[in-house]
């Protein structure tokens, strides 16, 4: 199997990883048999970085723990805390504390039936917890062998840089894709890579604009959350599908699809992307973007059709910016 490293500090990974989070959250339309079928065609496709969150819901994290099952010691698992949770599944909000770290590795680990998470994230930054307190308390994990790897995501370069001093970071998650590119431009990729820190981008496919499957608001499911972002109101969205047909016109010279086209330029460009699906023709199409080379002229192409700040409207809502990139 095809594995590259993820960060300087000894993690390897296949090319792209399978994100979680659609399975059981924010977006709808997930069944159990479909999501089953899904991971268990990652592991024959050679994925070996699945990724999970408790605010995804337990149901998350044992859905992947039930269905990995005997692969798991031939894979990383990837999750994330910060949100604490009453008893019966209500939210309490962002909890960066080291007592609610302790609390959330074992939690994870008991719903993702194993001894140990490969890469553990915290989620968000706490703006009431000092970064050093949060990452303090993920480097105890470490040494106590609950998880291997410690990792950051939607920080900013200067919390980033507070975190990896006060542990070794392995990898940084955060939103990035041909529609959204601000990391290449706050920061945050460059002292990624100056300090040996793994890039793993999320909504690495526009949050569904590059898979071709959001033509109008009513294309999402009821309950969907993207119904609630500028980026999807129908103005926008008429807008940035200009973009997405720009990006097809290249695709189709190179006889793949334009989410193939999306993933391989984040794979040229050093970083592992985690694209979520629920479905496993979706997981076949995108690990055959491992396997797709851009030439310069391909690259030159993509940046003329897909510039920094080319889609319109934010990528989130209000409250969800104010809280990312701390």
């Amino acid at each position: 199997m095809q594995q590259i490293p993820l960060g300087s500090q000894g993690l390897t990974t296949f090319p792209l990883g399978l994100g979680c989070m659609g399975m059981s959250a924010f977006y709808g339309g997930a069944t159990e048999a479909g999501s089953v079928e899904t991971i268990r065609r990652a592991l024959d496709l050679g994925i070996t970085l699945f990724d999970t969150a408790e605010i995804y819901g337990p149901e998350n994290e044992q859905l992947l723990g039930r269905v990995l099952g005997t692969d798991r010691d031939r894979v990383s698992v990837a999750s994330k805390f910060v949100n604490d949770f009453a008893d019966d599944g209500t939210s309490l909000g962002p909890n960066g504390s080291p007592e609610h770290a302790r609390r959330a590795i074992d939690r994870s680990l008991r719903h993702l039936g194993t001894d140990h998470v490969d890469l553990w994230y915290l989620h968000r930054v706490d703006p009431n917890v000092p970064i050093e307190e949060s990452i303090g308390a993920m480097g105890e994990a470490v040494s106590a062998g609950k998880a291997r790897y410690v990792g950051v995501s939607e920080t900013s370069a200067e919390t980033l840089r507070r975190a990896h001093s006060t542990f070794p970071i392995t990898a940084i998650q955060s939103e990035y894709s041909l529609f959204e590119r601000d990391a290449e431009h706050n920061g945050v990729l460059d002292t990624a890579r100056e300090l040996g820190i793994g890039f793993v981008p999320f909504s690495t496919l526009g949050r569904g604009f590059l898979t071709g499957t959001v033509t109008r608001k009513e294309d999402l499911p009821e309950g969907d959350a993207r119904r609630n972002l500028p980026r999807f109101s129908d103005e926008a969205i008429d807008a940035n599908l200009r973009v997405v047909d720009a990006l097809e016109a290249i695709a189709d010279e190179k006889r793949v699809t334009t989410a193939q086209l999306a993933l391989a330029w984040l794979i040229q460009a050093g970083t592992v992307p985690i694209p979520g699906t629920t479905k496993a023709s979706r997981v076949e199409e995108n690990v055959a973007a491992a396997n797709i080379v851009l030439t310069t002229s391909d690259l030159e192409r993509i940046e003329a059709a897909s510039p920094q700040g080319v889609a319109v409207g934010a990528r989130n809502t209000e409250a969800g910016m104010a809280r990312d990139r701390t």
